[in-house]
């Protein structure tokens, strides 16, 4: 018998899915084509969990349709790392970033799409990711600005 949270995963990431390829303007249809999928769900299951994964219905030149919040894609993002990251410290020439075992280079590949100015590279291996700055000047900034998009609710 499945887990609970991996039925919930898989729909979820049918979800998914199914806003991607179509553009869907309605909670029934979304009912419908998840159904079709082999996906039966109650219309309350099916609105927490747009409101998890930060979908919601949206305007477009071409009608409504559901998308993926910015700001919820964010959101997720900040709290997934929150989770994997165990800590933040620098000396005076890197900063260096331990995770999880085996999760530095998806947070790395996360923190590289901060753009943050001041860091030059980062390098990850297994659960150290080692980020270097631009200038020594800028490490206590990088810092900063690493433990404010983590923490940042």
């Amino acid at each position: 018998m499945p887990q609970p949270n991996m039925k919930k995963q898989q729909r979820q990431f049918l979800l998914k899915e199914i806003i991607t390829r179509k553009a869907i303007p309605s909670q029934e249809e979304l009912l419908e084509e998840l159904k079709q999928s082999g996906e039966s769900v109650n219309q309350a299951t099916l609105s927490r969990d747009l409101r998890e994964m930060g979908i919601s219905r949206v305007n477009t030149a071409e009608g409504p349709r559901y998308e993926f919040s910015t700001e919820g894609e964010e959101k997720r993002i900040r709290t997934l790392i929150s989770y994997e990251v165990q800590n933040i410290t620098a000396n005076e020439s890197l900063i260096v970033v331990r995770t999880l075992p085996g999760r530095a280079q998806g947070v790395a590949e996360m923190l590289d799409r901060l753009n943050i100015p001041e860091v030059l590279a980062t390098l990850a291996g297994d659960n150290t990711i080692f980020i270097a700055p631009k200038s020594v000047a800028d490490i206590g900034k990088i810092e900063q600005a690493l433990r404010e998009f983590i923490t940042h609710e």
